[in-house]
């Protein structure tokens, strides 16, 4: 692999607001667009119990009108500058995101700054807010495998780490417009704000801007402690359909630990592609399932591989027995041959990140938000390039998948195997 696939990141592209706010940049002359990811910290693990779905909202009442634009003036702009833009709501933060020409960059930043910190959260508009926010609900509700793919985090993880950003149906209907504008006043501010720039824009005219449009942005509160509960305990969850889903959680380690790259690539193994085991075992050999998949999700401090399977009610034993003993087997470590094609989808993959500036800026500031520091692609390369399957056997053999989280849902409950609970 080229040892060079991106550039590290200097420390004059890297500017820290005497408010908290940091910048970081990575300009690409070559290119003809730009974007920037602004990550703040108002995700919905502040919530409050009572208030689940507050995050989600605020953030819906935000694009309803900021500065001196209403809500159709503030869309019709951004279209006018051709932005492709996207906002979302997660655990811990809240992400501004949006991509244009180069020259359009400046103006997209401006826009957002008035969303950020001038959103007019209009009365009139709650219920329209409210009835977005609750058709989300919904949609999860009618989407078997992602609804039982969220209640698997929120059994997995404690309280608030585990919880959806959508909220809970009942609370979000008893939001009123104060809740949102004291969520805001609360968790928007240029305290642990981190602003990702990347593509073709000029380092000097950016940070120019941004000391003007945030420079006299006041912190926010400090944050409060926050105590975690244990999530639900069931293992089923009923479900009038032909159809089964089966989701099982592991414990693995987060991004900043020093052999993150040892587990993402063992996941990589497990799933990621036509050659991958549960594919090839699962789907492929046996035709038990028509989908199965394992990813490793990662938070600052905790990180777990979730693994998902879609089947007839049926097969559905079979397929639960069949991929949990795959997931028990990668305990017993990978093959040299199995690595060898992993490394190829990884090149394939970094490749294709270092093109798009949406990427790269969203990188920039998570691993800002991960690492407090930027990884650059070409480390990520080097540390691809040194993995082999026995650094990575040596990180299974001292992590192997033995504590499982399983949740089942479908017309009937199965029968979990031994040391699933």
């Amino acid at each position: 692999m080229s040892p060079n696939l991106g550039l590290p990141v200097p420390a004059e592209y890297i500017y820290q607001l005497d408010n908290g706010l940091v910048l970081i940049g990575e300009p690409k002359p070559s290119f003809q667009s730009a974007a920037f990811s602004l990550l703040l910290p108002a995700g919905c693990r502040h919530d409050d119990r009572q208030q689940a779905g507050l995050a989600s909202l605020t953030c819906e009442m935000m694009l309803r009108g900021a500065g001196d634009r209403d809500s159709r003036a503030l869309i019709n702009d951004l279209e006018n500058l051709g932005v492709e833009r996207h906002e979302s709501v997660g655990v811990s933060q809240a992400s501004f995101s949006a991509a244009t020409t180069s020259e359009s960059l400046l103006a997209a930043l401006g826009i957002y700054a008035d969303v950020v910190r001038r959103p007019h959260m209009p009365a009139d508009q709650l219920e329209a807010g409210r009835a977005v926010c609750i058709q989300e609900i919904r949609s999860v509700e009618d989407e078997p495998g992602q609804k039982l793919m969220s209640e698997l985090r929120r059994r997995h993880y404690a309280d608030p780490w585990g919880r959806p950003s959508h909220g809970e149906l009942e609370s979000l209907n008893s939001l009123t417009i104060d809740d949102v504008n004291q969520f805001y006043a609360k968790q928007y501010g240029p305290r642990d704000a981190i602003l990702g720039v990347a593509g073709n824009f000029d380092w000097q005219q950016v940070s120019d801007s941004v000391d003007e449009l945030f420079g006299d942005w006041q912190p926010q509160p400090a944050e409060t402690p926050i105590t975690e509960v244990p999530g639900p305990t069931t293992t089923y969850l009923p479900y009038e359909s032909n159809q089964s889903h089966i989701g099982l959680a592991f414990p693995s380690i987060p991004y900043r630990h020093p052999q993150y790259f040892e587990a993402w690539s063992a996941v990589g193994v497990l799933s990621g592609g036509m050659s991958s085991r549960l594919f090839s075992e699962v789907r492929e050999k046996r035709g038990l399932c028509y989908t199965v998949y394992a990813s490793l999700n990662t938070q600052r401090d905790r990180a777990a591989v979730y693994c998902y399977a879609g089947t007839t009610a049926e097969r559905a034993q079979e397929t639960l027995d069949v991929t949990h003993a795959e997931l028990v087997r990668l305990g017993e470590g990978v093959l040299v041959e199995e690595l060898d094609r992993l490394k190829a989808r990884i090149k394939s993959s970094l490749i294709m990140q270092q093109e798009s500036t949406s990427s790269r800026a969203g990188s920039l500031a998570r691993d800002w938000y991960h690492l407090q520091r930027v990884r650059p692609l070409s480390e990520v390369s080097a540390k691809v390039d040194a993995l082999t399957a026995e650094s990575i056997n040596a990180f299974l053999a001292e992590n192997p998948p033995l504590t499982f989280t399983a949740l089942t849902l479908g017309p009937q409950p199965l029968e979990l195997p031994d040391g699933v609970s």
